[in-house]
Order: C-alpha cells, then structure tokens, then sequence
C-alpha cells in the first residue's frame, strides 16, 4: 500500500499483448527502488472503430484506468505504448487528446517524465514511437528524461533499449521475453526519473 507521504510516480501504459505492461512493470520497480517514492500504475480503455463497442468501467486485469486527477497528482511520469506504425498507440493519444483542461492549468508543468515501448519488429519504429510519446508531453511543459551512455546496457543491447527511452522487441506474437539488458535499463529509467523527481521536488 502507497505511503500518502511519500513522492508518487505515475507508469501510465497501453498494453495489448502485456510486453508493454511487463516494461511498466520494471519501471515501477525501478521508481520504488527509491527511498521516498511510490509507483501508481495505471493504463487507458483500447478505443474501437465500431461505435457500439465499450470496455468494462474496470479492466479485467492489469492496473485501473488512469484518470485525470492521477496526472495533478503525480511528481513525476513514465508513459509506454506499444508501436503502431512507429506512433503511439491510438488508446493513448486518444487520452492525450482529451487533456486540456490540464493544458490550460499547467497541472503537468515542470514535472520530469519519460517514455518507453514495445514493438513487434526489430526495426519496427521503437525510437520514433518514443519521439511521438514525447510530442503531448512537451506541449504540458513536462522534463523530457532519456536514458544517458553511462548506463553500459545501452552498448550491449541486441533487443530494445535507446537514448530517448526503454524499449522492446516483442516479436511478431510478443513470445520474445524481456532480455537482461532490456531489464537493466527499465529500471534505471525509472529509477532516474524517481530520483530527478525527488530533486526537483527538494528545489
């Protein structure tokens, strides 16, 4: 259970065949490797293009829905999508799109966040699925973290992981596990986005 004291961290996800949500994961364990800092899991409803099709007031699984106020109240943002022609996905942007009235108030100004994805390619658009996350988040007047060189997975790594974020291949099927590099730089990047958290928070 989240201490009410302590720095809150929000890992909002889409996931639709759980490598997306297994990243989240090692984020927030990254985030609650922090002393003083809470990870809150959340993710959006999938949206469809048949009118009459609704998702569950409660998902059947996974982390709750995000709502609005988890934005105001968070210290600090990961935010993950799987890749859809090297964009995010249409779940999320669809949520991006409906906050502007945090726009307006500048709930989300000044707060560090970062970005992470999954992809089914090797080449499937992992870092320009990253850039696209970063758009909305700019436009909130968010810190944009990344992933610096001096974590040594960065040079090693054969399946995911960038400057610009944590990533993944998931294969075709998403039956390609988390490698140990991959692993590793997840939880850095939550990790660093807590502790940058806590900093800003201190100043």
């Amino acid at each position: 259970m989240a201490n009410i004291t302590n720095t809150t961290i929000l890992v909002l996800y889409y996931s639709r065949h759980g490598s997306t949500r297994k990243l989240a994961e090692l984020i927030a364990q990254g985030v609650e490797s922090v002393p003083g800092c809470d990870a809150r899991l959340r993710t959006v409803p999938a949206v469809s293009n048949v009118t009459e099709a609704t998702e569950p007031d409660v998902p059947g699984e996974g982390a709750p829905y995000v709502e609005l106020q988890d934005l105001e109240q968070c210290a600090g943002l990961a935010l993950g999508s799987p890749t859809r022609f090297g964009n995010m996905a249409s779940a999320m942007k669809y949520f991006w799109d409906g906050t502007a009235p945090q726009w307006l108030s500048g709930a989300l100004a000044g707060k560090p966040a970062c970005v992470f994805t999954s992809t089914g390619s090797m080449h499937g658009g992992q870092e320009s699925t990253l850039l696209s996350m970063m758009i909305p988040l700019l436009h909130h007047g968010m810190l944009i973290m990344g992933l610096p060189y001096t974590q040594p997975e960065l040079m090693s790594t054969s399946t995911g992981g960038t400057p610009y974020g944590a990533s993944h291949w998931a294969g075709v099927n998403g039956n390609q596990a988390i490698s140990e590099d991959t692993r590793a730089l997840a939880i850095a990047l939550g990790r660093r986005l807590a502790q940058n958290a806590i900093k800003l928070q201190e100043t």
